[in-house]
């Protein structure tokens, strides 16, 4: 069960501001998310009390991104192991409310696994919960410390294409601290820029149909102090064509095996513009979005999304009565083609930024080779 307006919260630092955490009042313990529909009119926070809440939560994208969503899942199963309910159930529910994301099925696997493990061993239920919600902590506290790291390799891969500073970055749909445990993805990197004093400009584009740039981006830039000015998607050839971007900078929700990236819909086209003007197109995002199962881009499935999202044009704060609850602006019963992502392959990527560290250029043995150094760290460890 979620509450919708458990917390209004005005007056505060959008860095102050977790997009996720776990609390424990009385009543027993509950998720607590920054609903990012509501961005950037209000900051309401939506808890939920159970598994259902959060599937239903990621669907609407209350909570979003490829990395905070595999920290949700983690935390989902946390939540139903904490609460009595069914785990694997929990676990299922929570993997299938955005196919494409890797990250999601990820930390459910992981917060899953942990609870098993302490059961298969004679553990009983509350240790089991307690296991679980300690392997979301976890992976929480890990991907801030990814994103950190990601931000340094990303900002010194920029020096070196890049020398001079004056970067001119152009990025697509959000990647900042909204959908991560630390600063982002491709938006830590830009961040890092600003900071050091090499960013002139973030060009930000909207990123229709939802508008994740103009509500989301937008808002953690004009937060962070940062120089930027926001795009319509299809306004994008013609920076290119006035020499105006030095750099595309994008996350991703899933990386096949062979370097074929899916990210929001619109990437695609980005880095075909980037390369017939000869920018560099790159990808950032932690280790755990490569997927090894899934060989290449034909082999990831895309998330189709409902029509009324390009039919009608909706409001933070305004419901007016279409289907979505918005304006309508297309006649009533146009047939819609809405995919949530769209697939890049590799040969269009410069590079892929990940916390340990830049493969360039992206090639599936040198993904195989940046995972197995992964794998030899942690049992090293």
């Amino acid at each position: 069960m979620a509450d919708q307006d458990a917390h209004t919260v005005e007056g505060r630092h959008a860095t102050e501001l977790p997009a996720i955490r776990w609390e424990e009042p009385p009543e027993g313990p509950v998720l607590v998310l920054l609903d990012q529909t509501r961005l950037p009119a209000e900051e309401v926070e939506l808890v939920c009390t159970d598994a259902p809440a959060l599937v239903e939560a990621i669907r609407s994208l209350a909570v979003r991104g490829a990395p905070l969503l595999g920290i949700a899942g983690a935390y989902g199963v946390a939540l139903a192991a904490a609460r009595g309910f069914d785990v694997d159930e929990a676990a299922v529910a929570l993997q299938g409310a955005r196919p494409t994301a890797v990250n999601l099925s990820v930390g459910v696997r992981r917060a899953q696994a942990a609870h098993r493990d302490v059961l298969t061993e004679g553990g009983d239920p509350q240790q089991a919960a307690a296991a679980a919600l300690a392997a979301a902590r976890a992976l929480h506290r890990e991907d801030a410390e990814a994103s950190a790291r990601m931000a340094g390799h990303g900002l010194a891969l920029l020096d070196e294409l890049l020398p001079g500073g004056g970067h001119r970055i152009l990025t697509h749909c959000n990647t900042g601290s909204l959908v991560s445990g630390g600063e982002g993805t491709a938006f830590a990197v830009a961040l890092a820029a600003h900071r050091k004093g090499r960013l002139r400009r973030l060009w930000v584009d909207e990123t229709r149909p939802l508008l994740q740039g103009a509500r989301l981006t937008a808002y953690e830039a004009a937060r962070s102090g940062m120089a930027y000015t926001l795009l319509t998607d299809n306004a994008a050839g013609s920076l290119f064509a006035a020499g105006e971007v030095d750099a595309v900078l994008v996350g991703a929700d899933r990386i096949a095996a062979d370097g074929s990236v899916a990210n929001k819909v619109g990437s695609y086209p980005l880095a075909v513009l980037a390369r017939y003007h000869h920018v560099p197109f790159i990808v950032v995002a932690p280790v755990t979005t490569v997927d090894p199962d899934t060989p290449d881009g034909v082999s990831i499935e895309v998330e189709q999304r409902p029509g009324f999202e390009v039919t009608e044009i909706t409001s933070p704060r305004v419901s007016i009565g279409g289907a979505g609850g918005g304006v309508p602006v297309a006649p009533l019963g146009t047939q819609v083609y809405n995919p949530a992502f769209d697939v890049t392959p590799p040969e269009l990527v410069t590079a892929i930024v990940t916390e340990a560290g830049v493969v360039s250029p992206v090639t599936a043995a040198a993904l195989a080779d940046l995972l197995s150094g992964q794998v030899a760290q942690r049992l090293e460890a």
